[in-house]
């Protein structure tokens, strides 16, 4: 029973230092391709494109935002940000996020024209529908 132990906590320990092993390649592969002009995340969630790597001082200036420069340690970047593939057009009003179906031309027409007073009848109306 004893002999079980021990080889299941020497089991555990080589896992353990082959896990911290594994991991410490992807750090060193994530870092040999760091170059200016790549956008990065870092550990802490800040976003930002390098601007300059000092390899004495394990250093990285990143650019937060057009002016805005933040040094970090080289550790503390932990993600190459990839570009979007494709962005969805947004539109400029939000009835087209909330609209089931387009309104038909003629149906626009006649709600532009209406009074205040009309709308707001039109909208109680459509209020009591639901009961």
């Amino acid at each position: 029973m004893t002999i079980l132990l021990f080889v299941m906590l020497g089991v555990f320990i080589f896992m353990m230092f082959r896990r911290n092993k594994k991991t410490q390649q992807q750090q060193a592969k994530l870092q040999s391709e760091f170059a200016p002009g790549i956008e990065v995340m870092t550990s802490f969630g800040l976003f930002g494109r390098i601007v300059s790597i000092d390899e004495a001082e394990n250093k990285v200036v990143l650019e937060l935002s057009p002016g805005n420069l933040a040094t970090v340690h080289r550790q503390a970047v932990n993600k190459i940000v990839e570009p979007a593939a494709e962005t969805q057009a947004v539109p400029d009003d939000a009835s087209a996020l909330t609209a089931e179906e387009p309104l038909a031309p003629e149906a626009k027409a006649g709600r532009a024209d209406e009074t205040p007073d009309e709308t707001l009848k039109r909208l109680n109306d459509e209020g009591k529908k639901d009961f």
